[in-house]
């Protein structure tokens, strides 16, 4: 089926200016006569990569390059208040800090230095919420770790509002949330204390986006955890309900609704979308893969694409809404040396002589850390 077309010169002119004013990049084809409708998918049709306005990055894909050593990093340390005890891994005792020194630099370019003035400047009077799993939660710590510093102690808060926190910069009237819902759409409990998570239903988690300036998701490992772990017991599709489903399928089900929701309830004049790609974790041989890793992995030469990432992008191809999709996957999977490992609580002297005993977190990210690099590629695109 072809697209439909508007031939008003005025409606395409002013059309061509907003998307290029608001993104500066190739959108994914949005038509505002016929917002309703969904797109057959086309050959042609791409994911637009997140890029920056800045003229210089304009070319620049952030995905690929390598991790630079940098003295002058970290940007903050691991006393900023607002970080939970699981990402604290020097106060836990972790031994070394390197970790917290690699910069990441993409193949033809070089992501700016994080400004915390410039992106609360950028943010006056905005929200901006970081919607997924813990891992989000992860990215959002750090976010408010990089600019609470340059906010006096009076003048910054922190709310609680259902499953959502959100951090206050009172003087700038600048939020930034973060919003608990690793599936997006509604895992809700039903009898029988049976977890049911609804493909179809997205709106009980969705009210808490509406009116956000900017929104960053994140949607992938709470859909492949084994059966050990599920944190479901039935899938629910109108009234069909499903012991087991095949993971992708399900979560492309799950994605088609948010995107539906996205695209009939959000106007990309108002709001802009950025979905972050899969955080990779490095849990193999029992999650031993990441202890007493000092230093990032020099390259990946045949960078493995995660199969979730291939069913997102396929879902983004769809959409009306012009969704940005930031791929960390393979910047993030260079470093191993990351994680917490044991050091995601306390570990004392005298425990680090049993250490092999304890258990490895290879999924979560010391900070600081890497999710502060994919926190200055968000900044340099905003």
């Amino acid at each position: 089926m072809a697209k439909p077309r508007n031939n008003s010169l005025s409606y395409l002119f002013s059309s061509i200016i907003l998307f290029l004013s608001f993104f500066l990049g190739k959108s994914i084809h949005f038509n505002l006569d016929n917002a309703l409708s969904w797109l057959n998918d086309q050959d042609d049709d791409e994911v637009t990569m997140v890029q920056s306005r800045h003229s210089s990055l304009k070319s620049c894909d952030f995905s690929y390059g390598k991790w630079v050593y940098d003295q002058t990093y970290p940007l903050y340390d691991s006393n900023c208040p607002y970080l939970s005890t699981a990402v604290t891994c020097k106060k836990n005792g972790r031994p070394d800090s390197d970790y917290e020194k690699w910069k990441w630099k993409p193949h033809r370019c070089s992501i700016p230095r994080f400004d915390a003035l410039e992106f609360l400047g950028k943010m006056r009077r905005k929200r901006i919420i970081l919607v997924g799993d813990s891992i989000m939660r992860n990215q959002w710590e750090s976010l408010v770790c990089l600019v609470q510093s340059v906010v006096p102690t009076g003048r910054k808060t922190v709310t609680y509002a259902g499953p959502t926190m959100a951090f206050h910069a009172l003087d700038f009237e600048t939020s930034i949330e973060f919003c608990w819902a690793p599936f997006l759409v509604e895992l809700k409990q039903a009898s029988g204390n049976k977890r049911v998570l609804h493909l179809d239903m997205i709106e009980e988690n969705a009210k808490y986006w509406r009116g956000a300036d900017v929104l960053v998701f994140d949607s992938a490992h709470w859909w492949t955890h084994s059966e050990k772990w599920s944190s479901w017991d039935y899938l629910m599709e109108g009234n069909s309900a499903y012991r087991s489903l095949n993971p992708m399928v399900a979560y492309e089900k799950g994605l088609t609704t948010w995107a539906k929701w996205v695209d009939l309830n959000l106007d990309p004049r108002t709001t802009r979308i950025v979905f972050r790609s899969m955080s990779p974790s490095h849990n193999r041989e029992n999650g031993w893969k990441c202890y007493n890793q000092r230093e990032p992995l020099g390259f990946a030469s045949h960078p493995h694409v995660p199969q979730q990432t291939l069913v997102l992008k396929g879902v983004l191809r769809k959409m009306r809404f012009p969704v940005y999709l930031q791929d960390i996957t393979t910047m993030s999977s260079l470093r191993k040396d990351g994680h917490p490992s044991v050091y995601a609580r306390a570990v004392d002297s005298k425990e680090k002589q049993t250490i092999q005993n304890s258990s490895s977190d290879c999924s979560h990210w010391c900070l600081p850390g890497v999710p502060d690099a994919w926190n200055e590629i968000l900044s340099a695109m905003l």
